[in-house]
């Protein structure tokens, strides 16, 4: 898959407010699918292995047996890969603009001091 597919999938995934919800939960801790489906009562067993199975196609969700559980592991490294495409440029400039501001800021404070 090209990197440009792995981006898209993440972007679809991401796309529906229940995977985000999904997300969010296994960002605090390893969940089993039966723990999943309590989280999320308002949707049936089959519909939350769809969602899985969508998160882990896009590489977000790595289950992981042990025994006769599934234990889903969040692997944020595609978020990483969009923070640093999408986000990371931006606020390294942001950043700098910062940077510069307080400069002048500092430039001017001190100026005014020797008035």
């Amino acid at each position: 898959m090209s990197n440009r597919d792995t981006l898209d999938a993440v972007f679809r995934a991401l796309a529906n407010p229940i995977r985000r919800a999904m997300c969010d939960q296994l960002k605090l801790r390893p969940l089993t699918t039966k723990q999943m489906c309590a989280l999320f009562p308002q949707i049936d067993r089959t519909t939350v292995m769809l969602h899985l199975r969508v998160l882990e196609e896009a590489g977000l969700v790595v289950p992981v047996k042990k025994g006769r559980e599934r234990f889903n592991y969040l692997d944020a490294m595609p978020i990483q890969a969009i923070h640093e495409r999408w986000i990371g440029p931006y606020a390294a400039s942001a950043a700098q603009g910062l940077s510069v501001l307080k400069a002048q800021l500092e430039a001017a404070e001190t100026a005014h001091q020797f008035e």
